[in-house]
């Protein structure tokens, strides 16, 4: 049972609460989450001997937890949705590892400062209410040169057509959707929060085609057909930079996924 219970959401929260309590049976061990080679790829240059305490923020199936228990970090592992946190724990102890559940918002965390030595957000935060909130609330529970490590779909640069086009679709595709932010929007928003950016990268992932994406979001039939409506209209420059096309039958696109290292400094004692 996941200790913690999140302090009062706003909409935007509880839509998320409410989405991934409804859909949680389909982030499991098959979900194309579960490679979660990009984790082990990013943290590859923090030794082991840096490796402690672990926050993995808006868990979901508790794929990230997982990789951080076998890389050998003690894990908390977050979510706002009850059901996805009974899920990832699962997933834990299938595995023979364990975790600590804890319900929280990732706005809103129940830990004291400097609680932890990496805190892990993975394919979550464009969920999120407030973004900048997260970061300072990642910045304050991490310790002095602590990590932070964000992986999130993202938006090109300069690019208002496409950055709207995806929003739509995505808010019609899941309504707990908030929104992509492009890597120079997320680099402002890390260096604001205090901490330095130490890689920052982004890469992209084909996306499996519509029909699964619609089923692990629970899209109903009336934004399928907006949806669909919106990629046989795509603008061409969308198109290109998408990728949007049809494979095998199958319609889909290409996210940039955005990978981000960054450390919060050491306190430097003066005097």
């Amino acid at each position: 049972m996941a200790s913690g219970t999140p302090a009062k959401l706003d909409a935007a929260q509880s839509a998320s609460a409410a989405q991934f309590n409804r859909q949680s049976e389909h982030y499991g061990i098959s979900h194309i989450l579960a490679d979660t080679t990009d984790v082990a790829e990013s943290l590859n240059f923090i030794s082991p001997s840096q490796r402690g305490r672990a926050l993995d923020v808006a868990t979901g199936g508790g794929h990230a937890a997982l990789r951080l228990a076998k890389m050998g970090w003690s894990v908390v592992a977050g979510d706002i949705s009850e059901r996805m946190l009974a899920s990832a724990q699962h997933l834990i102890i299938r595995s023979g590892l364990t975790c600590k559940p804890v319900a929280f918002a990732a706005e809103s965390m129940p830990f004291q400062d400097g609680s932890f030595d990496l805190v892990v957000s993975r394919v979550a935060a464009h969920h999120f209410s407030s973004p900048r909130q997260f970061l300072l609330e990642a910045a304050r529970v991490l310790r002095p040169e602590g990590h932070l490590l964000l992986i999130d779909g993202s938006v090109p640069d300069g690019d208002p057509d496409t950055e709207e086009w995806l929003h739509k679709v995505e808010q019609w595709r899941d309504p707990s959707h908030v929104g992509f932010l492009s890597r120079a929007s997320w680099e402002a928003l890390v260096k604001a929060a205090g901490l330095e950016i130490l890689r920052s990268s982004l890469h992209p992932k084909r996306q499996p085609d519509l029909d699964w994406y619609f089923k692990t979001a629970g899209t109903t039939a009336e934004n399928q057909a907006k949806v669909l409506g919106a990629v046989r209209s795509a603008p061409e420059g969308v198109r290109r930079a998408l990728d949007i096309s049809e494979i095998d039958g199958k319609i889909g696109w290409t996210w940039p996924i955005l990978r981000l290292v960054a450390r919060k400094p050491a306190v430097h004692v003066t005097g």
